[in-house]
């Protein structure tokens, strides 16, 4: 009896997996930006929780994890947004078992900028419109009130005003937009689209 009971339990532990559906929470170990990423480029992140399956943990908190850069586009001086694109590939757990996975991102921790996740899994910068008009509004008051002082009128403010925003454009116009950055510490969300063995 004794023996059909640990038979018994023994499949059960060879039968654990990481469950279709699950999240899990990872860890930036090294940092990545599209500014210096380049496709093979690996990354390295540790699970910031454990993954459990029927009450019990499957992947301990701390495990490596292993992946690898598949896209990086840095942003441009007028138009196209940065991306970057990672694809996770191993798991190795503390007992040393490593565990071939393909989970997909589904959210970044963007710590107060604008970089997202899309439906791909792939890591896209927000737009900078909002900034470009402050920069060039900013450039351009500056402009009107030196002309307005220069020559003690509204034609020289007004002068001043569209040379200043002339400039302010021109800065907008030579500088690239953010870039996707995930940090050292930094986490993403991850999500397994099939179930994975853990043999």
């Amino acid at each position: 009896m004794r023996l059909v009971v640990l038979f018994g339990a023994a499949l059960a532990v060879s039968a654990a997996e990481i469950p279709q559906g699950a999240h899990c929470l990872l860890r930036m170990v090294n940092s990545v930006t599209t500014r210096t990423a380049s496709p093979g480029d690996y990354v390295y992140l540790r699970t910031a929780m454990p993954i459990f399956a029927n009450g019990q943990v499957v992947v301990p908190e701390g495990s490596y994890v292993q992946a690898v850069v598949t896209q990086s586009t840095r942003s441009g001086r007028v138009k196209g947004r940065a991306e970057l694109a990672i694809r996770i590939e191993t798991m190795t757990l503390p007992s040393g078992k490593v565990v071939r996975v393909s989970p997909q991102v589904s959210s970044v921790d963007s710590e107060g900028s604008e970089q997202k996740a899309d439906k791909e899994g792939h890591v896209k910068q927000g737009g900078s419109k909002e900034a470009d008009l402050a920069r060039t509004a900013k450039i351009s008051g500056a402009g009107a009130a030196i002309g307005g002082m220069a020559d003690h009128s509204w034609s020289g403010a007004g002068i001043g005003a569209g040379i200043g925003g002339g400039v302010g454009l021109a800065s907008v116009l030579v500088t690239r937009g953010k870039e996707v950055e995930l940090r050292q510490g930094s986490t993403i969300d991850v999500t397994f689209d099939r179930a994975i063995p853990i043999e």
